[in-house]
């Protein structure tokens, strides 16, 4: 009897011990980690040049970026337009993937901008919102995506991305969490400090 309890007892805590690994693993995987660094004009895709050659009509301040993540590249023109500034991100292939474009809360409908409080108060201990970005995702018809974005509007498969600096223990890290139209959390991503060494111009 003493025996099955000791095996039961070891069974246990291997099985504890499991649970824990398990769990640690879900949830780094769940923080990604970026990194931007601005590139010339030469090293910008081919293919994404030409989508910017079709659409980009009176930008100004157009400068090219490279992004690294944890598990992928893409790249991303910035620019601005008609008084906003605007992000257009490409795969590693050139293929454009959505624009975004920089606003204000005021400029979230109140009820979304609600549920992105309520997950960013419960997700830190403290927060601040440094940027906020209306996504619009390439659903298949590029000239389509730029004039939702060119025209600013608020539609039901928009994405808002916000790049805030929370803190959960002791110190404050940059991330970037992504909502959909109705804020609620799709994805988060840890922001790693911009690689100034690897600057080109």
């Amino acid at each position: 009897m003493i025996m099955k309890s000791i095996v039961l007892g070891m069974m246990k805590f291997k099985f504890l011990v499991l649970a824990y690994f398990l769990f640690t693993i879900v949830t780094n995987a769940q923080v990604k980690y970026e990194r931007e660094f601005r590139i010339k004009k030469s090293q910008f895709p081919a293919v994404a040049h030409q989508v910017l050659k079709r659409n980009l009509e009176g930008a100004k301040r157009l400068k090219f970026y490279k992004e690294i993540d944890s598990s992928t590249i893409s790249y991303e023109a910035k620019f601005k337009k008609s008084r906003l500034w605007y992000s257009i991100e490409f795969n590693e292939e050139g293929a454009l993937e959505d624009i975004e474009i920089t606003i204000n809360a005021v400029d979230i409908p109140n009820e979304t901008f609600d549920n992105i409080r309520h997950y960013l108060i419960t997700k830190f201990n403290s927060y601040k919102i440094k940027k906020i970005q209306q996504q619009y995702l390439n659903s298949g018809d590029e000239s389509k995506v730029f004039k939702n974005a060119f025209q600013n509007l608020i539609l039901p498969d928009v994405n808002y991305e916000i790049m805030c600096s929370g803190k959960k223990d002791k110190a404050y890290q940059d991330f970037e969490i992504l909502f959909n139209s109705d804020g609620i959390f799709k994805t988060i991503r840890k922001s790693l400090p911009a690689n100034y060494d690897h600057v080109l111009y």
